[in-house]
């Protein structure tokens, strides 16, 4: 009874998180000054056709009904979710009209999820493996050294480091691309290695990133719990220290590094924007970028609102499992 009432209370908080989320993206691009209908009638007439003011009426009509700009706003409102749950549509794109949003979002989520699942399970993994060492062994050289080149890497803005791997791996030695450019058909052997060595430098960008951060987190977490008394009383009865290192420091230093990786894992579907942009990665944050240069209300409110559902849902399946990681949390 008591966990059915905790998985009731999760999912209403979910449905209710997606709900105010999705909402704030159907409104949110309505407030920018541009209206992508006049945009595209204006792209339109600046190719040289001449268009008959019938003619451009009847455009403006069509274009207004398929970007679900007819109607009333609570008109498009009740449209535009009817649209999500019951077609799982956003209509077609402005900037590379008429192709569906939809199409689009799957031709890049592949390659956000590929280079950003990849490079933060990658991060994670190792940041918090260095962290544990530097918190339950700093009194070790090796300790003081990995904590340090962790401290000088976190501050460094990310773009600053990109640029630096650009022009080092892709300019003054040219190993890797300076932007992606993917060769082969899908599907063969050498479409995967083009798209395995078009990853690497992107990936190396935001594993470094990431590296830093997790192992400051991790080193402050088991520094603190390796003062605890459990951890002394342990000693007292001869635990080895490898093991008190694993199953006394490491089992609890890690819970919160789960929550964070949960959180982050949903946030990958916002796509990597700065590193896309820098290294033209065909991914779900140049998707981004186009849509807001391009004012394509479609294209945004679909890259935005899976990136919102993706949070949403990360976040309620690390609360339901989070009891079975930590022993201490029951349903409540």
């Amino acid at each position: 009874m008591r966990f059915a009432v905790f998985l009731a209370s999760r999912i209403l908080t979910y449905l209710l998180v997606m709900w105010i989320g999705i909402t704030t993206v159907f409104f949110v691009p309505r407030f920018m000054p541009t209206d992508p209908v006049e945009a595209m009638l204006g792209r339109v007439q600046a190719q040289g056709g001449f268009m008959e003011v019938q003619q451009v009426e009847a455009l403006r009509r069509s274009l207004t009904t398929a970007f679900g700009l007819e109607g009333t706003l609570w008109e498009q409102y009740v449209g535009f979710f009817r649209n999500i749950l019951f077609e799982r549509d956003f209509g077609p794109s402005l900037a590379m009209f008429p192709t569906p949003v939809s199409t689009l979002i799957a031709e890049a989520l592949p390659w956000t999820l590929g280079l950003l699942l990849t490079a933060t399970l990658f991060a994670w993994v190792l940041g918090n493996i260095i962290g544990l060492l530097a918190g339950y062994r700093d009194d070790r050289f090796y300790s003081k050294v990995l904590e340090a080149v962790a401290v000088i890497i976190y501050p460094i803005p990310y773009y600053i480091l990109a640029l630096v791997l650009i022009i080092f791996f892709a300019y003054l030695l040219p190993i890797f691309p300076m932007a992606t450019s993917v060769r082969g058909i899908p599907g063969t052997l050498q479409f995967f290695q083009s798209v395995i060595h078009n990853s690497i430098l992107p990936g190396i960008s935001i594993v470094i990133v990431g590296f830093g951060w997790w192992v400051i987190s991790m080193k402050a977490l088991s520094s603190a719990i390796a003062e605890e008394d459990f951890v002394y009383f342990a000693r007292l009865r001869g635990v080895r220290e490898n093991r008190i290192m694993i199953d006394y420091v490491m089992r609890n230093a890690v819970l919160p590094q789960i929550t964070a990786l949960a959180l982050m894992l949903g946030g990958i579907f916002n796509g990597a924007l700065i590193t896309e942009i820098l290294f033209s990665y065909p991914g779900l944050g140049s998707l981004i970028h186009l849509a807001v240069l391009q004012s394509d209300y479609n294209l945004l409110m679909g890259a935005i609102t899976l990136s919102v559902v993706a949070v949403a849902t990360a976040t309620m399946v690390i609360d339901l499992v989070y009891p079975f990681l930590d022993p201490r949390i029951r349903y409540k």
